[in-house]
């Protein structure tokens, strides 16, 4: 069981870590409905789509790192727990909120930086 959390874990944070470099490093040119960080809000317009990708892949990288520490570190701290199954569960569902919490980080961060049009808020 020890090796299937940590093979889970190896492939959550290593999705979010790639896509967070893919986000970074070559993001989608026009905005589609077919991949990239896809909302209302990020396909306003090119600025707002750059912006998303950028912010959401920042995010990815630094959260499935620090995922992949703390979760092999529980891992190992509870893999002869008689609960393991339990709380490998418990850090799934951790991991996955992890993985989803870019969403409301990046509206956010897109509301903070441009106003409903689009446009860059001043100051």
């Amino acid at each position: 069981m020890v090796l299937f959390s940590l093979s889970m874990t190896l492939l959550l944070t290593a999705t979010m870590i790639l896509f967070g470099l893919l986000f970074l490093k070559k993001t989608p040119r026009e905005i589609n409905g077919l991949f990239g960080y896809r909302t209302r809000m990020s396909s306003i317009n090119d600025d707002t789509w750059y912006f998303a990708h950028r912010y959401a892949g920042a995010v990815w990288i630094r959260t499935g790192v620090a995922v992949l520490a703390a979760s092999i570190l529980v891992i190992w701290i509870l893999k002869n727990s008689g609960k393991f199954e339990s709380y490998m569960l418990i850090l799934f569902y951790f991991q996955m909120a992890s993985l989803l919490m870019v969403i409301p980080l990046t509206e956010i961060a897109l509301r903070k930086t441009f106003d409903r049009d689009g446009q860059r808020r001043e100051g």
